[in-house]
């Protein structure tokens, strides 16, 4: 019913014009108190709710922020949703929040979606490693912000965490515990975060006296538990096996743990791990695993923030920049066995 009540209907029924209506649920400071009154009355016994969508319309503009994920059962993009969230309603706006599973073919079908409603703005951590998806959204004139990967040019802002040095935090610590072979579990090789894990990874290496030989690359089709899964039982089949895994993010590292426990390997004592992003589960694994900490929120709260600056929701003045932050290792008992 209460989708098929109009504004003229709650106007008959207070017996005022449909303007003073508007008024009311607009200007409400512009309506005496004793109309005022008889107008909500009316709205709350037919069930009255407002057309957002005719509001935009006649504003020109929407109270939707787009926020693009690449794996919303990664709890690292829960927790960047909820800080772009908060950012939004502190604004007034809400964030409509969408999943492309790791799927250039779904974050296209998103991304148009998007257009269609014509939000206000998009936060994206792209799927597409061609970057096409990007340039037909650009077409839109849809402002958008890059989460977790680093703007490459100077037509759009973005929010990451230098993933370099963090690559360089989790195998510098591994290297300092006596490990000389280790493994990568490094997730899809076009996804640029895992391609700078392992520039980091590299970089440490290098700064140990050690060659990119000493880290054996195990690339996944995808960043979850299964493709973790899968990595640990290659883990197992080596019959030179690394004394110590490096993971792209948790939940690949959670998988590798769950194979290496099913085989009866024990770490820390015959593997060390390290994973990546420090998600809540990583503390509460059977081994709490050590991370490499991203401020998820944060980034999520500094993305939403410049995109409100760029819609001029935000009385800031707006310049394209590229926010990087900087990574935190999180020691855990998973890497902590004496070699």
């Amino acid at each position: 019913m209460a989708q098929s009540v109009g504004i003229k209907d709650v106007a008959r029924v207070a017996g005022v014009s449909v303007g003073t209506v508007s008024n009311v649920i607009n200007r409400p400071d512009t309506v005496g108190p004793d109309t005022r009154a008889r107008v909500l009355s009316a709205i709350e016994r037919l069930g009255y709710v407002r057309s957002e969508s005719a509001r935009q319309l006649r504003a020109g503009r929407s109270r939707i922020m787009g926020l693009l994920v690449l794996d919303m059962g990664n709890p690292f993009f829960v927790d960047v949703a909820r800080g772009a969230e908060r950012a939004a309603r502190e604004a007034g706006l809400g964030v409509m929040v969408c999943n492309s599973a790791q799927s250039p073919g779904e974050e296209a079908e998103y991304l148009a979606l998007f257009a269609e409603q014509r939000v206000r703005g998009v936060l994206l951590t792209p799927a597409d490693a061609t970057g096409r998806n990007i340039e037909a959204f650009r077409r839109h004139g849809i402002p958008f912000v890059l989460v977790d990967r680093v703007a490459e040019g100077t037509t759009e802002c973005s929010v990451s965490v230098d993933d370099v040095a963090g690559g360089a935090l989790a195998v510098r610590h591994l290297l300092d515990a006596g490990h000389r072979s280790i493994a990568y579990v490094s997730g899809p090789p076009g996804f640029n975060q895992v391609r700078d894990r392992r520039t980091g990874a590299l970089a440490a290496l290098a700064g140990a006296g050690l060659g990119p030989d000493a880290l054996r690359e195990l690339p996944t089709e995808r960043l979850d538990v299964a493709a973790g899964r899968d990595a640990g039982a290659r883990l197992l089949g080596l019959s030179d096996r690394p004394t110590a895994v490096f993971c792209a993010n948790d939940l690949i590292a959670l998988g590798v743990l769950q194979s290496l426990f099913a085989a009866g390997v024990s770490v820390p004592g015959d593997l060390a791990l390290v994973g990546y992003d420090d998600i809540e589960f990583a503390a509460a694994a059977a081994v709490p695993l050590t991370s490499v900490r991203q401020p998820a929120a944060t980034m999520g709260a500094l993305a939403a923030g410049l995109l409100l600056e760029e819609t001029g929701t935000s009385d800031v003045p707006h310049e394209h920049r590229r926010v990087v932050l900087q990574p935190e290792l999180v020691v855990r008992r998973s890497s902590l066995a004496a070699r």
